[in-house]
């Protein structure tokens, strides 16, 4: 290409007849200037270039002769110049994928009236949803506008247009931007072909009446809208009709019983995410070249059709998942040979029969009603399997040694089950580089069969069982381990050093166990800069909301949880934090709390400069608070209670503006807000310092000691005088002992005339 931009900013003579010019890829800052003065050009591609700046599309208005223009992703920014009307022989126009914005009609496209296929999606334009501006257009035959803003418009008398389209893709890039009313030039079609009209907030019932006015219609999108009431069936067989998608509405009641009728050559149906209920309708069997069916999230009951597994026999892809369906997960008798991909969590199946497809590579019956111990039957049929998840069901015993046949199983998850005893310990040949174990009672020390692992990619989650004894040194052998989570079993000791030797990990958590010891320093080799976690599943390291609000510059924004980082809560570990975890700069959470850390908050967090969560409550921190961590703009989550912290709090700046006295009670050395204020003449000490000057006043408080000794004096002083006086004067002392006895009588007959009047009440009553 360098070769060829040469000669073109030398000798432009010799270019003067190109028709026909294609320099994707290229620096428009290079080229444009050169190949605005090539007016014979009749077909212009500018696809994927890079730029110094903006580039401006108006040096373009010049090509007169221009049938063809293809600018996709090239980074242009501007509203249409009004010179691109001068283009009247323009047929293709595609600005996808740009910056281009304003309201398309209100621009040049208007008098393009030679247009056949206009492509403008992925921009910031604005699109009334009536397309009248376009109605002159009698050759345009394909408009695409996804990821635009759909303008409603106000009710017009409804023309015909002048086109007949044979394409139209519409989505909103606002989504929830209800724009309602359907676009009425649609009743005037009837060569569609394909048609998408997706997040774009439509409603009312289904638009049936698209198929049954536009018999070579072959794909319909209709997914994520707000069409509602009964599922509407086209009154004529749509035998071109290959995809249909709807999706993501609000459609409701019973599924047609005779839904096959009008679809017999179906490939793609989708129907997830609406509300339908009942059972599955057995006429889906009719639909014999069905190759993807989703019936998820609804409320469908019952039992699967036989009658559908029987007669779909082309079938690879079928989601069932968030229903009510019950019995087996495919009926036993089933032509379902083809099938690859079965998704049926979260149902009520009890059951998994032995001869599901040979080509399976994908099963999900999580969340299910599965009991018992775990079929061996059925696993060592399905030596294509890949994928299987069958957590959250009612299964117990030991792990089948047999899922170490599965030769290309990758992910295997049982967790939340009953299952009990050891991991097989042929798991160390297995292929498996995604291990969900947790929630069960497997027990024994960490398991042996992953010493030798070498699964490029592995992720390993063994919390919530009764695993015990030490973390073994071997661990550090796991080279390719991203995720560790050991969460709440009985492991004991210290944490190995050899731990730092995973540097591809991404999370760990080892909170909820007995280890003891200080952090190693060398946790920091870690850098936690792997490939984002895929374990998934809603795993995080901290039990706060799901998703945080973060004030930034006066902004909120909202993160999602932390995937990246540390747990070692709620063990024993000692010692001072390690300076060295400052050096962890990609971790998003930090989880040190309910340990017994001493020393002081290491400033060296101030490198944490994307973490979100940081929670060191509960241990012996003393000292003041590090003024840098203001300087953590991402902090949503932030615990320091029940430590020996003192001092002045932070300015209360950034995130630090946002978090209330929770986040630092029970340390009641700190001052200053959100906690009580702090004496204006004292800097509130980590420890009581020593008196400087003795006649210094102190904040009003009494010396209690002194108090105290100045009392027992005056006490001891005043009973020796009234001694020595009784000694010296006979005569105060006889009054003394008079004093005495008047004092004895009075209280005598005092108490004998009450006692005695109350006894005489009592005994009379």
């Amino acid at each position: 290409m360098l070769n060829f931009i040469q000669p073109l900013n030398t000798d432009l003579r010799n270019l003067s007849n190109i028709e026909n010019l294609h320099m994707d890829g290229v620096m428009l800052d290079d080229v444009l200037p050169y190949i605005r003065v090539i007016t014979s050009i009749q077909v212009l591609s500018l696809t994927y270039c890079d730029n110094k700046r903006i580039p401006s599309i108006e040096g373009l208005c010049e090509l007169k002769k221009l049938r063809e223009l293809d600018v996709t992703q090239s980074d242009f920014g501007e509203t249409l110049p009004w010179c691109l009307a001068n283009l009247t022989s323009l047929r293709l126009l595609d600005l996808t994928s740009n910056h281009f914005f304003g309201n398309i009609a209100r621009s040049p496209l208007i008098n393009l009236t030679s247009l056949e296929y206009l492509a403008i999606s992925n921009n910031d334009f604005e699109v009334p949803i009536s397309f009248k501006s376009f109605f002159n257009h009698s050759k345009l035959v394909f408009i695409e506008s996804l990821n635009n803003m759909l303008l409603e418009e106000e009710d017009f008398p409804v023309t015909s247009p002048n086109f007949q389209l044979i394409g139209l893709r519409l989505s909103n890039s606002q989504h929830g931007h209800i724009t309602r009313l359907f676009p009425r030039f649609l009743y005037h079609q009837h060569d569609l072909i394909l048609v998408e009209l997706s997040k774009t907030d439509f409603t009312g019932k289904f638009p049936y009446w698209l198929l049954d006015n536009n018999t070579r219609m072959e794909t319909l999108i209709l997914s994520y809208n707000s069409f509602g009431g009964p599922l509407l069936l086209p009154s004529r067989h749509t035998r071109n009709l290959f995809t249909l998608d709807i999706s993501n509405n609000h459609l409701e009641g019973f599924l047609p019983y005779k839904i096959a009728g009008p679809f017999p050559s179906l490939e793609v149906f989708n129907l997830s995410t609406n509300n339908f209920e009942g059972n599955i309708p057995s006429s889906f069997g009719d639909m014999t070249a069905l190759k993807m069916l989703d019936l998820s999230n609804n409320s469908l009951s019952g039992e699967i059709p036989v009658h559908l597994a029987k007669g779909c026999r082309l079938l690879n892809f079928l989601r069932l998942s968030n229903n009510f369906l019950k019995g087996p997960v495919l009926p036993h008798q089933n032509n379902l040979t083809l099938l690859e991909v079965l998704y049926s969590a979260n149902n009520d199946f009890t059951e998994i029969p032995p001869n599901l497809s040979s080509n399976l590579f994908y099963l999900d019956v999580s969340a299910n009603q599965l009991v018992g111990k775990i079929p061996t039957g059925f696993i060592g049929n399905y030596t294509s399997l890949s994928f299987l998840a069958m957590a959250d069901n009612h299964l117990e015993g030991p792990i089948p040694i047999e899922f170490c046949q599965l030769r290309n199983l990758r992910l295997l998850d049982l967790s939340e089950n009953d299952i009990t005893g050891v991991v097989p310990s042929c798991f160390s040949s297995s292929p498996l580089s995604n291990i969900q174990l947790s929630k069960n009672r497997l027990d024994g020390p960490f398991p042996m069969a992953f010493k030798n692992y070498t699964t490029h990619s592995m992720e390993l989650d063994l919390s919530y069982n009764q695993f015990s004894g030490n973390i073994p040194t071997w661990i550090g052998s796991l080279s390719w381990l991203t995720v560790l989570l050991l969460k709440n079993n009985n492991f004991a000791g210290n944490i190995p050093k050899e731990l730092c030797n995973l540097s591809r990990l991404t999370m760990i958590d080892l909170s909820f166990n007995n280890l003891f010891g200080s952090i190693p320093p060398c946790i920091s080799e870690i850098k936690f800069n792997g490939i984002q976690s895929r374990a998934g599943y809603g795993y995080y390291l901290d039990d706060s909301a799901q998703t945080f609000t973060l004030l930034l510059n006066g902004r909120r924004m909202v993160l999602g949880k932390s995937e990246k980082g540390i747990n070692l809560s709620h063990n024993r570990l000692t010692g001072p934090i390690p300076p060295e975890i400052g050096n962890l700069s990609l971790i998003k959470a930090l989880n040190l709390s309910h340990n017994n850390f001493t020393g002081k908050i290491p400033v060296t967090f101030l490198n944490l400069k994307g973490i979100e969560s940081l929670d060191l409550s509960y241990n012996h921190l003393n000292g003041e608070i590090p003024s840098q961590l203001t300087e953590l703009y991402f902090l949503a989550v932030f615990n320091l209670s029940y430590n020996n912290l003192s001092g002045r709090m932070p300015p209360r700046v950034k995130q630090f503006g946002t978090f209330d006295s929770n986040s630092y009670v029970g340390n009641p050395l700190l001052c200053g807000e959100p906690l009580p204020k702090c004496n204006a003449t004292d800097s509130p000490p980590s420890t009581p310092r020593a008196a400087v000057n003795d006649t210094e006043e102190d904040s009003g408080f009494m010396d209690m000691n002194v108090f105290y000794m100045s009392f027992a004096g005056s006490y001891v002083t005043m009973v020796l005088a009234i001694v020595a006086i009784l000694l010296i004067n006979p005569y105060w002392r006889r009054a003394w002992f008079h004093l005495v006895e008047v004092s004895i009588t009075s209280c005598y007959y005092f108490v004998v005339d009450n006692l005695v009047g109350c006894m005489r009440d009592f005994l009379w009553k």
